[in-house]
C-alpha cells in the first residue's frame, strides 16, 4: 500500500451499486478517496454526495494518483477486464463487481497478471462474505449433515423487455447468466464438494439474441445441482442444500441473514439469524482490504470456477458477445 496501513479506495463508474458501496465505505469509516467515470456530471454528483475528496474524469487518470491501493470496478461487465487489466499494471488491488469478466479467457489473463505483480484480485460476490454462509459452509464442510447430495437454487427477475435495456443488450453483455445466473452458479458451487463435470442445460433467447431464461443440471462428487434463472418473471432468490442427514433452507441467498437447518431423522428445526443483509458490501469490502494487508484469495479458485462453467454454458447455447 501507497502511505497508510488502511487501504484507500477508488472507485470506476457511479451507478446504483457503485452508490451502495460509497455508502458502504463511509459508514465503515474508510470513505473512498477518489470517484471516475465515463460522465463529467456524474462523477461530480456522485463525489458531492459523498464528499469524496479526488474525482477524476477518466480511469486513466484516477489510476495515476499514487494514494490509491484498491480499485473497485462498478461499469458494466462488457467493460470489467480491460479495467481490471489497466488497474493491475498500475500496481492496484481490484474488488470487481460481478460478472468478474465476460469468460474465462478473460478471467486467466486477470488472475495470471495479479499473480505477476503481486496483487489482489477480487469478484464483488457478497454471498461468500455472508457470515451465515460462511457458517453454514463450515458445518456442512464438517460433515454435521452428511454428504452434500442435492442442491436447488432459483433466481428470478423481472425486466421489461428492450432492445435497449442493459439485461438484453449484447453489446453490454446482457442476459440471465452473467448478471443472475452467476449469483445462482457460485451459491451452488460454494456448497458442492468439487467442480462439477456434468453440465447440462435449456435456454431461451431473447429477440436480441441474449439469454433471458435458463435450467442448468450440475454433477460431480456425487451431488447434483438444479439452477432456475428468469428475466421473464418475479421468483423467489432461494436455495435448498439437501445433505443425508438433513438439509438447509436459505431465503434471499445472495444477502442471505436467515436460514433454517432442517434434521433429517426428527425432523427438528434450527433457525439461524447472523449477520445482517443491509451490511452485505461492508463484510465483501473488509474482506478485501484484509486480503490486501494479510494475503488470502477472495474466493478466486471459486470465481474460476463458476466463470469456467458460465463459459461452458454459453459455448453450447453459441453465445458470443460482439466484445469477446
Amino acid at each position: 500500500m501507497s502511505h497508510t496501513t488502511s487501504p484507500r479506495w477508488g472507485i470506476w463508474g457511479t451507478g446504483a451499486i457503485a452508490h451502495e458501496m460509497a455508502r458502504s465505505l463511509l459508514r465503515r469509516g474508510a470513505p473512498p478517496l477518489a470517484v471516475a467515470g465515463r460522465t463529467p456530471e456524474h462523477v461530480a454528483a456522485f463525489q458531492a454526495e459523498f464528499s469524496i475528496p479526488r474525482h477524476y474524469p477518466s480511469l486513466e487518470a484516477l489510476l495515476a494518483d499514487p494514494d490509491v491501493d484498491i480499485l473497485y470496478v462498478a461499469t458494466p461487465h462488457s467493460v470489467h477486464a480491460p479495467a481490471i487489466l489497466q488497474a493491475l499494471e498500475a500496481g492496484k488491488h481490484v474488488l470487481c463487481e460481478k460478472s468478474i469478466t465476460l469468460n474465462s479467457e478473460q478471467l486467466s489473463a486477470c488472475a495470471a497478471l495479479a499473480r505477476q505483480k503481486g496483487l489482489m484480485l477480487g469478484e464483488a460476490m457478497t454471498l461468500y462474505h455472508m457470515p451465515l454462509l460462511q457458517h453454514l459452509k463450515a458445518r456442512v464442510a464438517g460433515g454435521e449433515l452428511g454428504q452434500v447430495r442435492l442442491i436447488q437454487v432459483n433466481f428470478g427477475s423481472l425486466k421489461p423487455y428492450s432492445p435497449a435495456n442493459r439485461f438484453f443488450d449484447p453489446a453490454l453483455a446482457g442476459g440471465a447468466l452473467l448478471d443472475i445466473g452467476v449469483y445462482a452458479l457460485a451459491l451452488a458451487r460454494f456448497f458442492l464438494p468439487e467442480q462439477p463435470g456434468e453440465v447440462l442445460s435449456q435456454v431461451d433467447f431473447a429477440p436480441t439474441g441474449v439469454d433471458r431464461q435458463a435450467s442448468i443440471l450440475l454433477r460431480g462428487g456425487g451431488a447434483m445441482a438444479s439452477v432456475t434463472l428468469t428475466l421473464q418473471v418475479k421468483q423467489p432468490k432461494r436455495a435448498l442444500i439437501a445433505c443425508e442427514k438433513g438439509y438447509i433452507e436459505i431465503p434471499d441467498y445472495p444477502r442471505a441473514d436467515r436460514a433454517t437447518v432442517v434434521d433429517g431423522s426428527s425432523g427438528g428445526t434450527e433457525h439461524l439469524t447472523m449477520g445482517e443483509s443491509a451490511l452485505a458490501l461492508d463484510y465483501e469490502a473488509r474482506a478485501m482490504e484484509e486480503a490486501v494487508a494479510q494475503g488470502g484469495d477472495m474466493f478466486l479458485p471459486l470465481t474460476t470456477d463458476v466463470m469456467d462453467l458460465m463459459t461452458s454454458l454459453r459455448t453450447s447455447w453459441g453465445l458470443r458477445y460482439p466484445n469477446e
